[in-house]
């Protein structure tokens, strides 16, 4: 119930692993060589530093002016480039072809880029965050069983 309400979950949780760690070393249940429990608060601190990079890509965006002036830039040279090779190539089979060709390049990035800067979600691109923690808990589960 108390994680219910509480915005920062992971970091709560991470605290309460690396409390019961180090009690249960000085308790003596577990025996751990201090190098070796070390590393484990390194992992568990680390894997919080990977989180809020990750809270980073979803919180802060692509300023939207960047954004607009991108586009911008892309349809004038989506109609530069139509004019540039209808002008410079002599068949107009080519003309086209490379037109089409270099403009959906620039797009295709473009739209990828789109794709990167949201990463979390329901598309088809996005992360399976559901299944990836239903994954990290089943092993989590079969280690403490081990």
């Amino acid at each position: 119930k108390f994680l219910d309400g509480c915005q920062y979950k992971c970091e709560i949780v991470t605290q309460w692993v690396q409390r019961l760690i180090v009690e249960a070393q000085a308790a003596g249940i577990l025996e751990i060589a201090p190098p070796s429990l070390a590393r484990v608060c390194n992992q568990l601190s680390q894997g919080i530093v990977v989180l809020n990079n990750a809270e980073k890509l979803n919180d802060f965006p692509v300023p939207f002016p960047l954004s607009q002036a991108v586009t911008i830039m892309l349809f004038c040279h989506w109609l530069l480039t139509a004019l540039v090779t209808a002008t410079g190539v002599d068949h107009i089979a080519w003309a086209a072809f490379i037109a089409f060709a270099v403009t959906f390049a620039f797009w295709s990035v473009y739209y990828i880029g789109l794709e990167l800067e949201q990463p979390f979600g329901d598309d088809a691109n996005d992360f399976p965050l559901r299944e990836m923690q239903m994954d990290f808990n089943t092993c989590l589960r079969e280690t403490m069983h081990a």
